[in-house]
């Protein structure tokens, strides 16, 4: 099976058209004032009218309300939800009838973390995917840092692996971890928001040279 890619952080218009034309599936945005790579509701309307139909628009939120986000829905047009900080399933929930958007949830792998469990509590609420990223103790997402892909698990629910990935690991991490999707923001960047064309390049040859070992 083909494995999806999203790049995420897109901060610029030229990143859009670099990552739409290297074959991307998706294009993060991401709305959490305290991340680097944050943008306005006035920049991310300017981005989407880059993004052309078949990539994929997805919003990355961190303990917003579900009338924060729905504020920024009814100026930008988002396909996607990107959960991504400490929301229960309820507040999920909660966010999904209010928006009216498929969501899924990140979930940093800790040290200790029932992680089959606290996926299939995700996946009752109506989660449509589950990301999987590293866990730092202070950031919520883009740190750099992988958590151990043995951890991986196989189960009947789209899994999007994040976390410490680059242009230099993402064959072997797909290969190994099999997941539907894979997610990328740091790892193609010269600098924090400014993503760099030739490592995105090189990046998307890295997903399809895994993709296709898998399917060996």
């Amino acid at each position: 099976m083909r494995t999806r890619t999203k790049i995420c952080g897109i901060t610029r218009i030229e990143d859009v058209h670099s990552v739409v034309q290297e074959g991307a599936d998706a294009i993060g945005l991401v709305f959490y004032p305290p991340s680097p790579r944050s943008v306005t509701i006035e920049q991310a309307q300017k981005l989407v009218l880059q993004i052309p139909p078949y990539v994929q628009v997805v919003g990355l939120f961190v303990n917003a309300s579900a009338e924060e986000i729905q504020h920024v829905l009814q100026q930008v047009p988002l396909d996607v939800l990107q959960l991504h900080g400490d929301e229960s399933p309820e507040l999920c929930q909660e966010i999904a009838q209010i928006t009216k958007r498929r969501w899924y949830k990140a979930i940093q792998v800790k040290p200790d973390l029932d992680l089959i469990n606290e996926i299939q509590r995700y996946q009752h609420a109506g989660a449509s995917a589950i990301l999987l990223d590293a866990w730092h103790p202070d950031l919520k997402g883009g740190t750099g840092l992988q958590f151990d892909w043995s951890q991986f698990p196989k189960l009947d629910i789209p899994l999007i692996l994040a976390g410490g990935l680059n242009p230099d690991n993402i064959a072997e991490a797909i290969e190994l971890t099999e997941p539907f999707a894979v997610d990328v923001s740091g790892g193609v960047e010269a600098q924090k928001g400014i993503k760099d064309q030739r490592l995105i390049k090189k990046f998307m040859q890295g997903v399809h040279c895994g993709s296709a070992k898998r399917s060996d």
